[in-house]
Order: C-alpha cells, then structure tokens, then sequence
C-alpha cells in the first residue's frame, strides 16, 4: 500500500480512536480523559502562556480548561479535534481570567512613540542580532498582544477574534497592525 493510502487510512483510525476515548471519558473514565489530557496539554498551555505572558497564570487557565472541559465532556460534538475544542475553552479560560480581574482592555493601550526611519524586512536584518521574538509578544499590552496572538499565531480571523473578545472588527484590524509595528520596533533595536 503507498505511503499516501496509508496515512489516508490513519486518519479515519485515529478520528475513530479519538471519538471512543471521548465516549469512554464522558461515561466517567478517568484513564481515557488522562490519554485525552496527555495529547494536548503542550498546546493549551502554549495558548495560554502566549495570550497571558505569565507562566503562573498560563498553567492556571491550562488546568481550568482541561476541569470545564471534564464537566462539560458531554457537550462535546465531535465536529472537530479534541484539541481545536480545547483550543476554543482555553482561549475562553484566559479571556474569562482577564475579565475577572478587571485587566480586560477594549481598546490599545497608548504606548510611547515608535523609532522613526525605514521600515525594513526584519529578515534582511544582520544575523547576528539577538530577536527575542516570544519576549517581544510577551512585552505587548494585554489587548494587543492577545488580538496578535490569536490572529498571527492561531490563525483566527478577524471577525472571529471581534466575536470573542467581543470588539469591532476595525479594532481587531488596528491592534493588529499596531502590535506589528511595536514589535518591529522592538525587535529592531
């Protein structure tokens, strides 16, 4: 069988593994929701210490994910991944944290001027600078960075990031564009 039928093949098989060790953990099977737990923790927290920049808080929102996630297992439909479902509370986690905490912005925060001159292709930039770039993230204010975050990293649109975080889409689109321009800023210096 070629490589290509093979993996093909896989996939049915591992959606089908999947969805029954979801079935088992909905009846109460603690062993299978571990297996769950096990093949997507790297990723929630990645989300969360992303959206948040603090490793406390990010292991927060990761642990409160994965407990609303085991009460509300039955919700589960199917219609995606385990993890893209995860993915989806885990954002819902550190947003309902920013919220509760009153950190929460609608809009950017005003920030000092940005260095004037070219605005270069940071790729072209000289290899032996030092670009931190997960630093970079982590320094932008909380409503940029997670706007970036979720359009940048995770790919999310901006009407569904407007829906979320519940913005206006020009919003979105603004502290997108401004949080480019804070970290070109950053990384150029």
């Amino acid at each position: 069988m070629p490589a290509a039928a093979r993996r093909m093949k896989a996939v049915p098989q591992a959606a089908r593994a999947e969805s029954a060790l979801v079935r088992r953990a909905a009846d109460g099977d603690t062993a299978a929701f571990e297996t769950l737990y096990r093949g997507c923790v790297g990723q929630i927290y990645a989300v969360c210490l992303r959206m948040t920049a603090d490793k406390a808080v990010a292991e927060d929102c990761a642990q409160n994910a994965f407990i609303r996630a085991w009460q509300k297992l039955d919700r589960f439909e199917g219609r995606s991944a385990f993890s893209s479902w995860m993915h989806r509370i885990a954002v819902n986690e550190v947003l309902a944290r920013h919220r509760s905490e009153g950190r929460r912005r609608k809009h950017l925060e005003i920030v000092g001027e940005l260095p004037t001159g070219s605005d270069e292709d940071l790729a072209s930039r000289d290899a032996g600078a030092n670009m931190d770039l997960e630093a970079a993230v982590q320094s932008l204010p909380d409503g940029a960075r997670e706007v970036f975050v979720l359009f940048a990293v995770y790919g999310y649109t901006h009407q569904e990031i407007a829906d979320t975080l519940d913005l206006a889409v020009g919003t979105c689109k603004a502290q997108v564009h401004r949080a480019r321009k804070l970290l070109r800023a950053r990384l150029q210096k």
